[in-house]
């Protein structure tokens, strides 16, 4: 019995001891830390809803945040909410139970986050913004917006075709792609955009509908805007891609783009410029996507309590054709 007695004890001493080695290991490799201040062991847990996958641009946007991620140091969990907002509200509820961090996010739409917002500063979570901003009268509910400034491109686009038909009488008829239907890019190139052209009567807007920021549909309106004008001069396209999907459109009317419809563009992607130095697009406003180190840099930043500024905006240039040329090898994305 004694025997029997002294056994058991050691195979309780042993289990014990298990037991207390398990409980000292660290977290594994890439779980969340409990809370906006990092990990124990320094590290930050990052939790990003983008947008979708619809252009170019976006496709940039992602590999320029994940890449800066690991650069970083900081575990990243991405969420792809294919341009839909219910997704990203879904992610963004789902970082705040992971205890993530920080949370960034580039909305898909402008209105509708004051809700998750609040539960994310009720969990003492930071967020960031990126690339768009959103509707809200509370703007305690994120740090920081980092992106562009779209209504500036909208202007951009504006005072070159203001300044291209300078010395012509007009009437200038013009067909408007829109991006996405409630997002800020779509809203705010539309608005800046109208308010040079606005100026002078000789441009009017005969056709104005969303395709979606992608290249398909894209073509699709620009297809139906054919139809239904008789007589089109200028299209002004709110990204590259829905662009480049309307020069198809274009060419198979049997009309040359950048000639008989001068082609305005924004973003700046590589296929724009190539459509460019080809004579297809007349100018592309540039809207930068590689957004990846400024944003690490300002997580890092606001994980630690440190101030930042309210609204950080990316360098952008404006493109003519006769640039494009040279432009075109430094083009990343």
């Amino acid at each position: 019995m004694a025997r029997r007695a002294a056994l058991v004890l050691t195979a309780a001493l042993l289990a014990s001891s298990a037991l207390t080695a398990c409980s000292t290991e660290g977290p594994a490799s890439g779980s969340p830390s409990s809370g906006a201040k990092g990990g124990s062991d320094g590290t930050i847990t990052m939790g990003f809803a983008q947008v979708g996958a619809e252009s170019g641009w976006r496709t940039a946007n992602t590999k320029s945040i994940q890449e800066a991620a690991k650069k970083a140091g900081i575990t990243l969990k991405f969420s792809d909410a294919q341009q839909k907002q219910e997704n990203q509200i879904k992610a963004i509820r789902t970082f705040i139970q992971q205890k993530v961090d920080v949370i960034a996010f580039s909305p898909v739409v402008e209105s509708g986050w004051d809700t998750v917002l609040k539960e994310a500063k009720d969990a003492g979570i930071p967020v960031i913004l990126t690339d768009r901003a959103v509707d809200t009268k509370d703007t305690s509910l994120y740090k920081t917006f980092l992106g562009s400034d779209f209504v500036k491109e909208g202007k951009s686009a504006g005072e070159w075709l203001t300044g291209a038909y300078a010395n012509e009488q007009g009437p200038v008829n013009i067909v408007e792609l829109q991006g996405t239907t409630g997002s800020a890019p779509a809203n705010d190139r539309k608005a800046g955009f109208a308010d040079v052209i606005r100026a002078d009567n000789k441009f009017k807007i005969v056709a104005s509908q969303s395709g979606d920021f992608t290249r398909s549909k894209g073509k699709e309106v620009m297809q139906a805007f054919l139809k239904s004008q008789e007589d089109i001069d200028v299209l002004y396209a709110h990204n590259d891609d829905m662009a480049l999907g309307a020069i198809q459109a274009i060419e198979e009317s049997g009309k040359k783009p950048g000639t008989d419809i001068k082609v305005i563009s924004v973003d700046g992607i590589k296929d724009a410029f190539v459509a460019m130095t080809e004579g297809k697009i007349n100018v592309v406003v540039e809207c930068n996507p590689m957004l990846g180190d400024q944003l690490m840099d300002l997580a890092k930043k606001v994980v630690a309590g440190e101030n930042v500024p309210t609204r950080v905006e990316t360098e952008e240039g404006v493109f003519p054709q006769d640039k494009a040329a040279a432009a075109l090898p430094s083009r990343n994305y």
